[in-house]
């Protein structure tokens, strides 16, 4: 099997007698093609973990076809759906493409695929499924309703900022670094169940969870001896320093212009002259059936000119020397310890997130100071304010991240992005910070033509370039 994306398969198929060639993440599509004809590969699996992903994958599949590849062709990943491959993947390519569910599932379908008696069966039970999913898709566009942009503007979420007013001035304005952060004080806000889910370990209800996944009585021993041994390398990596959390917060002076938020360097004056970047936000459009819904965008939440609001923003990393310790582990032929050194550098920048936004509610920012949450609470998201990011569904555009990459300088504490704006390191976190009591997570879901021009006009994006960001949630279809 060939592979881009994803150690945890080249494990487990391992594990199966699967020979996989890893590739690494970001592959270019001709390497792909040029070393599965040269090792005349059974499979080639495709894992991808941001929405730009979903594209590139289009894009392999249209060049394997091209080059007129037959083997199966896998994907799989956080962004991808059985969806997204029956109705976007598979037409470009007339090979088998099988989407995975993850890195468990993976050696069931392979052996599926390449055994002589069944395969063909198989692969046309796959492509049955996929053309029923595409029917239901391209029907379910039809019966779809949307108002207008001009109507989910009408029906925005309006606050009253003078009867609930902007939270108080941040401690600062501007951009603080923090190098070299203590990950004994990040240890007790780590998620542990995303971990376990890494692994392939879910308990039967009602152990489903951390902790209570120790008491299940099929993988409860087998997730407590993982759980020891992570918080022993854990305890390594503060003792020995072998993984470096940095990060980096900021707060602006900001008000809310139209469906943006533009951000000033000036606490005073707040116009164009000191306007110095703005947020790009997309509004609900999908019709819902109260009189009284509204239509949410992130600028709802930050108060208009005239009103003095501030909005925030942050990027942290746990991965400083994590690329490093996973290709010593590889070099030692230890998929095992490269397995789990990424997944705990994950876990690091996740708690890392958390405790700086807490940090940011009680001191940074102050506007919570006195709040008292555990970390169950925190999970739960039981306090004040939100911390949403591009990419995610409350801004399914990642190139706003540019915008905060400009402010921020995240880049001078070692986070970058890449071309398709993939944070790296890969165990990175960012997003904006929202304090206002009426800020809420949402979905912007799919969006209607009028607004894609209307976006790609305030972002001065040409409308391939719109389209190519916002495709995940074009309620009609693009040619890629």
């Amino acid at each position: 099997m060939l592979l881009t994306g994803k150690n945890i398969v080249k494990v487990v198929c391992s594990c199966n007698n699967i020979f996989v060639e890893d590739l690494g993440v970001m592959t270019p599509a001709d390497k792909i093609i040029d070393t599965a004809i040269q090792m005349k590969a059974d499979v080639v699996g495709l894992s991808g973990l941001i929405t730009p992903s979903l594209d590139e994958m289009v894009f392999v599949a249209d060049k394997m076809e091209k080059a007129g590849l037959k083997m199966p062709l896998l994907i799989g990943g956080a962004t991808t759906s059985k969806m997204h491959t029956a109705v976007k993947v598979a037409p470009r390519y007339n090979g088998s493409v099988v989407h995975v569910l993850d890195a468990s599932r993976s050696v069931s379908v392979i052996s599926s695929l390449l055994d002589p008696k069944n395969q063909e069966d198989f692969k046309a039970d796959v492509a049955d499924e996929y053309e029923e999913l595409r029917e239901e898709h391209y029907s379910g566009l039809e019966e779809r309703k949307y108002v207008t942009l001009k109507t989910a503007r009408q029906r925005m979420l309006e606050v009253d900022f003078v009867k609930l007013p902007p939270v108080s001035k941040p401690s600062f304005l501007g951009v603080k670094k923090l190098v070299d952060f203590s990950i004994d004080k990040v240890l007790p806000y780590i998620d542990w169940n995303p971990f376990f889910q890494v692994w392939q370990l879910r308990g039967k209800y009602p152990n489903r969870g951390y902790p209570k996944i120790f008491n299940d009585k099929d993988v409860g021993s087998e997730a407590k001896k993982l759980f020891d041994e992570a918080n022993l390398l854990l305890e390594g990596y503060a003792k020995n320093k072998t993984l470096k959390l940095n990060g980096v917060i900021g707060f602006w002076p900001a008000n809310t212009v139209g469906d943006d938020i533009e951000l000033y360097s000036d606490d005073e004056v707040r116009d164009d002259s000191t306007r110095i970047e703005t947020l790009h936000t997309l509004r609900q459009q999908a019709e819902k059936e109260a009189d009284d819904a509204t239509y949410l965008a992130m600028s709802d939440f930050v108060a208009p000119k005239g009103i003095k609001d501030y909005v925030g923003m942050f990027a942290v990393t746990a991965g400083i020397g994590a690329d490093e310790l996973i290709e010593s582990h590889k070099k030692d032929l230890d998929d095992y310890g490269a397995i789990m050194s990424e997944a705990l550098a994950d876990r690091l920048a996740e708690a890392f997130a958390e405790l700086l936004h807490e940090d940011v509610r009680r001191e940074h920012w102050g506007y919570a100071s006195a709040e008292t949450l555990s970390a169950e609470d925190l999970i739960k998201i039981k306090y004040q304010g939100i911390r949403p990011a591009p990419g995610y569904p409350s801004q399914p555009d990642h190139s706003e991240k540019w915008v905060m990459w400009n402010v921020l300088k995240a880049e001078e504490v070692g986070i970058e992005l890449t071309e398709s704006l993939a944070m790296t390191p890969a165990a990175s976190v960012s997003g904006l910070y929202f304090a206002h009591e009426q800020s809420q997570y949402f979905a912007v879901g799919k969006i209607q033509r009028d607004q894609a021009e209307d976006y790609a006009k305030r972002k001065s994006l040409s409308k391939l370039e719109s389209e190519k960001w916002l495709r995940p949630v074009l309620a009609y279809d693009t040619e890629i």
